[in-house]
């Protein structure tokens, strides 16, 4: 009970936000009373189809050919003084309403996952909660971390737990309106079954209205044998998606380092890595497949023998000559009505295991979110604003709590030179992601001063889209002259690249390790900022690249701050200040001046 409770709480907390906060809740109350409203006609029309379909079973009986015609075609009065609208406008009806609540339906699913995407993506990438999840690993075992495939959980968790009516998922909205209109349904149809079923001795007693109890102990049965048959599938849905995710993460990862594999003739061990992540998702589908083959047989059985259940149950009173022929199909029908409403769970139970994978999946996500914002402060607190960059008794670790650095000070003056050299691994990388203010593992005090810096790492970020969205990134594309961006392009040694701003390719495939380096370098020669960090930012060059380029950025950026991560002695030529990042095999490294460059 108590993890029904929170499937139902999280639930709730995902769906909340849409229909209370958001800026479309006026129109998304219009469009889900609409719809719901369609539904409940529906279920009207059904009932009224019951009385229909005991009229024109009784004109059958009778051979009354007037009734007959009456029925298809116009309408009929009863004995009562009712009408009965003929079966061509109510189907037409039924029809239209049909129609239409799939559409608006469709049309609510769309803008509620639009506003869904843009919250998650904005809180997945806001205070860079993406950066942080992105350090954490999940504990051995740890099957719901929250932080693995969030690509996945934005792109196919959000249109699953919303339901895709195009593709015939079932997510919170058929599956919430098909319970309402199961439970109208079922109200509707037990007082046409209680009086139609009449009472039934047994063992001297007189039961009132048998058919009713007989669906109530019919769909009571059969939905404790399907929980108990199908209670596995939530967990072997939620392991279905990681591993289909896991299996495309790594298929795409092979895509993106083609050439690696290739130059390193490393095609075996990635068959074997795929065809070992293939074997994890085939083992789950076969868990799943034996589990839906019981499941399957057991809810095709029930729907079987529900289908003739009632007749079989009916016709002694019918051959008694107790009730007509349409009493008896009307008996029948209400009699499926009811017990397919109450047999609602039974129906849906392997469409709401399979969601509720999808929320928890969801769920889990969205609280590592929560758990990396309320985690914003922990790391180099932020210091008054100053001339330098600053970092104050600062200690940084790794996030397994291993610290690189302890009670250390650095001073970066505007304007200075600085390179820091070390042994690979000794935390260099760390302490410019500290300085950038990203890095969350640690503490002390972070002076950061009033001017813009860049970081350019060694392998540089490519955004996709044109050649001119990856040189102006992280600006708009626009926002620099085109003739600026062609003179650049050609001071960085890409001056044949300046007819291709317009192209749109994936260019971290199309431009070789030292192309993106020169682009990336272009991109501080736009910005201008007064600080640059370059980690490693040239290492893909030849020595006389980097040349090129450390004396382009001293002639077009003489005041800005230049602070170079690098292991070729050649770059401290270009610095007046060298800094070395000294750590032992075991414990806390120390930065330490090494005099003039």
């Amino acid at each position: 009970m108590h993890n029904i409770r929170e499937f139902l709480a999280d639930a709730w907390h995902l769906a909340k936000p849409y229909f209370t906060r958001s800026e479309e809740r006026r129109i998304a109350w219009l469009l889900l009373v609409a719809v719901v409203a369609m539904r409940l006609v529906l279920v009207a029309m059904e009932v009224v189809l019951s009385f229909w379909n005991n009229a024109f079973f009784n004109a059958l009986q009778d051979k009354d050919w007037q009734s007959f015609i009456d029925l298809l075609l116009f309408y009929k009065r009863t004995a009562s003084g009712g009408i009965l609208p003929g079966f061509c406008g109510v189907a037409v009806a039924y029809i239209l309403i049909a129609v239409y609540r799939i559409y608006l339906t469709q049309g609510l699913q769309i803008r509620w996952r639009r506003w869904m995407t843009r919250e998650f993506v904005g809180a997945w990438l806001a205070h860079r909660s993406y950066y942080r999840i992105s350090l954490l690993a999940p504990a051995a075992g740890e099957a719901a971390s929250g932080i693995e495939n969030p690509d996945q959980r934005i792109a196919e968790d959000l249109r699953d737990f919303i339901g895709d009516s195009i593709a015939g998922s079932r997510g919170i909205l058929s599956l919430g309106i098909d319970l309402l209109s199961n439970v109208v349904s079922l109200f509707s149809f037990i007082t046409i079954l209680w009086t139609l079923s009449g009472p039934m001795t047994l063992f001297g007693l007189s039961i009132p209205g048998y058919m009713v109890w007989v669906a109530l102990i019919y769909a009571v049965l059969g939905t404790v044998a399907t929980h108990f048959v199908g209670r596995p599938l939530a967990a072997l849905n939620f392991r279905k998606q990681k591993v289909e995710a896991d299996f495309r993460f790594a298929l795409v990862r092979l895509r993106e380092n083609t050439e690696g594999v290739a130059l390193q003739g490393g095609e075996a061990e990635e068959s074997r890595n795929l065809l070992m992540r293939f074997e994890a998702l085939a083992a789950n589908w076969w868990a799943l497949m034996r589990r839906y083959k019981f499941l399957t047989a057991l809810t095709a059985g029930y729907a079987q023998v529900a289908s003739v259940f009632p007749i079989v149950v009916a016709a002694p009173r019918y051959f008694a000559g107790q009730i007509p022929l349409g009493a008896l199909t009307q008996t029948a029908g209400a009699f499926g009505q009811v017990q397919g409403a109450m047999s609602w769970f039974v129906d849906t139970y392997a469409a709401l295991a399979a969601w509720r994978a999808t929320i928890e999946r969801l769920a889990t996500f969205h609280r590592a979110i929560e758990a990396a914002r309320a985690a914003e402060g922990e790391g180099m607190r932020p210091g008054p604003e100053t001339t330098d960059f600053e970092l104050r008794d600062a200690t940084l670790a790794l996030p397994d709590g291993r610290a690189l650095l302890e009670g250390t000070t650095l001073t970066l003056r505007p304007g200075e030179s600085v390179v820091v050299t070390g042994r690979s691994g000794s935390g260099k990388s760390t302490l410019f992601r500290a300085l950038a203010g990203i890095w969350p593992f640690g503490r002390g005090e972070l002076r950061r001063p009033v001017g813009g810096a860049l970081f350019l790492p060694q392998r540089p970020y490519l955004p996709l889209g044109t050649l001119r969205h990856a040189l102006a990134y992280p600006a708009a594309p626009g926002a620099f002259p085109e003739a600026e961006l062609r003179e650049v392009l050609a001071a960085v040694g890409l001056g044949a690249l300046a007819g291709r701003l317009e192209v749109e390719e994936d260019w971290s495939h199309r431009l070789s390790g030292g192309e993106q380096q020169r682009l990336a370098i272009a991109r501080a020669l736009l910005v201008r900022p007064e600080w640059l960090f370059l980690d490693e930012a040239t290492a893909s060059l030849d020595p006389q690249g980097e040349a090129d380029l450390y004396q382009l950025l001293r002639q077009r950026l003489p005041r800005t701050a230049i602070i170079s991560i690098a292991h070729r002695p050649a770059v401290a030529q270009w610095h007046a200040r060298h800094l070395v990042f000294e750590r032992p095999a075991e414990g806390p490294g120390r930065l330490t001046e090494a005099g003039p460059a």
